[in-house]
């Protein structure tokens, strides 16, 4: 088969869907697997040897930074899927180096492999492995830097990318393929799985109450007991999430634990 291969390593299956219709309209480039992990990811390298995988940073078993170390030399041309910041965006850009943001964009997605194509037929292995050794650097600065830049992170809301302090989000609530986080008295619509979303948000400020549902843990006011022993979170502000069944034991452990925390 003619073009380039491609080997998609991404754990969201919603972004594997987004992956492939957009590899799906370039006509130089085919999918030959998808990786749901790392271990995965690296059998399948190894076995179809593809010429570019785009890659998560966040894994099941680790980063994707880890699997570029396991695979050295080996390592096919690299798209980074990643969730960093618009800060992080021109750092990336002033070093010409090819990332995906999520939620995907196909015509983003298209210009990044375009790009990882253009290289695989201008460049040594040499020059690739250099090349994609600078971008692991890069990336592991700029992931430093945006986690040390304070509680706060990018959200792409009508077009626009607007600026969330983590402090001012109360929660955040799925919409299908949406979800809608609530801050500061607005909510905005930002189109990214709420499962993806968690991954970005620190745990000890934020927790899951329902599969279509996280808070922020110092918004929560008080837990009501309903019928049949079901809960719901009083916010601040007023508003009222229930807490889903498999959700509640967790709910009802961290509030015992931190009544003894208190007692001490």
């Amino acid at each position: 088969m003619s073009g380039f291969s491609v080997l998609i390593v991404e754990d969201e299956p919603l972004a594997r869907g987004r992956i492939r219709r957009a590899l799906g309209a370039m006509a130089d480039v085919h999918i030959v697997g998808e990786a749901a992990n790392l271990d995965e990811a690296e059998m399948l390298i190894d076995r179809l040897r593809p010429d570019i995988i785009t890659l998560d940073i966040q894994l099941p078993g680790g980063t994707g930074f880890d699997l570029l170390e396991r695979l050295g030399g080996a390592a096919p041309a690299t798209i980074f899927v990643t969730a960093f910041d618009h800060h992080a965006q021109r750092a990336f850009d002033a070093h010409a180096i090819d990332y995906v943001t999520k939620p995907l964009e196909p015509a983003r997605l298209q210009v990044a492999v375009a790009r990882a194509c253009a290289r695989l037929r201008a460049s040594s292995s040499e020059e690739r492995v250099n090349e994609l050794q600078e971008m692991v650097r890069t990336l592991r600065d700029a992931l430093r830097q945006t986690e040390s830049a304070g509680p706060d992170f990018w959200v792409r809301s009508r077009g626009d990318y607007r600026r969330l302090s983590l402090q001012d989000v109360t929660h955040i609530v799925a919409e299908r393929d949406y979800v809608r986080i609530f801050s500061d008295g607005e909510s905005h619509l930002h189109q990214e799985s709420l499962t993806s979303l968690e991954k970005r948000l620190p745990p000890q400020l934020f927790i899951r109450i329902h599969r279509s549902a996280i808070v922020r843990r110092d918004a929560i006011v008080r837990l009501k007991t309903l019928q049949f022993s079901a809960l719901t979170a009083e916010l601040v502000g007023g508003s009222e999430i229930r807490i889903g069944r498999t959700y509640s034991a967790k709910m009802r452990a961290e509030v015992a634990r931190d009544r003894i925390a208190e007692r001490r």
